[in-house]
């Protein structure tokens, strides 16, 4: 594993409101590696998700260094953020964004039309189980198939890097189980650096590593010597 694929120096994000400084992050330094799969664990405003949104060129810290496969986040303008999150990032949240007036093909297919290395549309959907069900309508799938329609969203772009936000958040036992499957076999068996930010200590055993958030300060950083499979998690 490359320990410098993403690499977090002095990093602080504070947000000004009406005169009112609020730190969301202070002091975080972090080396993530390539293929990993990391677990960001904490509490409501613990700092997790303004984390995961800078690694994703979402939001921009107030100070320090964040590289990505070497480029310099903190550098970039707004244009470079852009063609940064299109070709290389892909994110999965909570709730599933689907576009309610298309089918599940044409919510994957519209992601697929932003990437000039996209895999195929059909072969994203079936490697999430939903061959079947291409050509059905958010409100006709469960909670559970609306996710993996996003997930499949997600890795039709073949990014490396993928973001997840409480991606079980909204999902009974079935549904998280088979989304965690998924989000493990793209990093186990297609190399892809996954990170995932919750606040359910269960999700936490599957990572190879978990870091620990409160205040917006690292307070654990704990490397899983023998993580579980997402079938043995006990919700």
């Amino acid at each position: 594993m490359n320990s410098n694929y993403i690499s977090i120096r002095n990093l602080n994000k504070v947000y000004e409101i009406s005169e009112i400084k609020s730190v969301a992050l202070h002091d975080i330094n972090l080396d993530i590696s390539k293929g990993e799969l990391l677990v960001v664990l904490g509490s409501s405003g613990s700092g997790k998700s303004t984390l995961l949104n800078i690694i994703g060129g979402l939001d921009s810290p107030t100070s320090g260094e964040i590289t990505v496969g070497g480029r310099h986040l903190e550098r970039m303008n707004e244009k470079q953020l852009t063609v940064y999150r299109r070709d290389n990032i892909s994110f999965i949240f909570q709730f599933y964004n689907l576009i309610q007036d298309l089918t599940a093909y044409e919510n994957v297919d519209l992601s697929a039309g932003i990437s000039e290395k996209a895999m195929s549309t059909a072969d994203a959907l079936a490697s999430v189980g939903l061959a079947n069900k291409k050509n059905r309508y958010p409100s006709q799938l469960s909670g559970g198939e609306q996710q993996r329609v996003a997930i499949s969203r997600a890795i039709v772009k073949k990014s490396d890097l993928l973001l997840c936000d409480e991606p079980t958040g909204a999902l009974d036992l079935k549904g998280g189980t088979e989304v965690l499957s998924i989000l493990e076999n793209l990093c186990r068996e297609q190399g892809k650096t996954v990170i995932i930010v919750t606040h359910s200590l269960p999700i936490s055993e599957i990572a190879d590593r978990v870091i620990k958030l409160k205040g917006g300060e690292i307070v654990d950083d704990i490397r899983n010597e023998n993580p579980i499979s997402a079938r043995e998690v006990e919700w």
